[in-house]
């Protein structure tokens, strides 16, 4: 019984599809989403199903891609315990960990916060829509949440913040639910070192697998998730190792 079939049975949800939208990472492509419903009904348990079959979280929607004439997503996670970083990751992480200190905040709005995603989208998704948020889809999209979600903001030795990493915590793992980060030094390989903190996160608190959302092979946007090896992708209900 696949886990939408279960989840309608058991738990009494219903899934439905999105009208189509344009797609965010491949150009002239439409897109379609299949969201869980109602979304009350997404309790710890059924979220680490959900996630475990492929799909996300988008404020209180999970959802997964379900386009009529692409199969481009594909849900990919990193076995922590398996992960060995690259020299470059290495070097990445010994520069950021001296210079960088990570603090849990509350899953609340911080005008600071919101300052930072602003910058973020304006310089590095210009044409994506994102730069327009206000406040109020600011939190809808990232501190409205239905499961167990943590906020971690990174900040430098003088207290000036550099970074937010926002993630969901599940029984075998995390879920990275977005990182936005200061755009001041485009050298300072800020998104690498939120991936690979929250790989020792994972370890810390003996959880096996980083979720990083969806890859797609066409989309240079996405190409940075394949660089964290080895690497599993969700593909016909399974999970494969990938080197």
């Amino acid at each position: 019984m696949s886990v939408i079939r279960k989840l309608e049975k058991n738990n009494k949800m219903q899934f439905y599809l999105t009208e189509e939208y344009a797609c965010s990472y491949i150009d002239g492509q439409n897109a379609r989403s299949q969201v869980a419903s109602p979304s009350h009904l997404i309790n710890f348990d059924t979220y680490n199903e959900l996630i475990e079959n492929g799909f996300r979280r988008s404020g209180i929607f999970s959802y997964k891609p379900h386009c009529d004439k692409c199969k481009s997503c594909i849900p990919i996670r990193i076995p922590v315990n398996y992960f060995s970083p690259n020299k470059t990751q290495r070097r990445i992480s010994r520069k950021l960990n001296k210079s960088l200190i990570a603090k849990k905040e509350k899953l609340s709005f911080n005008e600071d916060h919101f300052l930072l995603y602003k910058n973020y989208q304006t310089v590095r998704h210009p044409t994506s829509g994102m730069c327009n948020d206000n406040r109020n889809q600011y939190i809808q999209f990232l501190l409205t949440s239905n499961v167990e979600t943590e906020i971690i903001a990174f900040s430098d030795e003088n207290n000036s913040l550099k970074m937010i990493c926002i993630f969901d915590v599940l029984k075998n793992g995390i879920s990275s639910v977005y990182t936005f980060f200061s755009t001041d030094d485009p050298s300072s390989s800020f998104g690498t070192y939120g991936i690979l903190w929250q790989i020792e996160e994972c370890k810390k608190r003996n959880l096996e697998y980083l979720y990083l959302g969806y890859w797609i092979s066409d989309s240079k946007k996405m190409s940075y998730k394949v660089k964290f090896s080895p690497y599993q992708v969700f593909e016909n209900n399974k999970w494969k190792l990938c080197k």
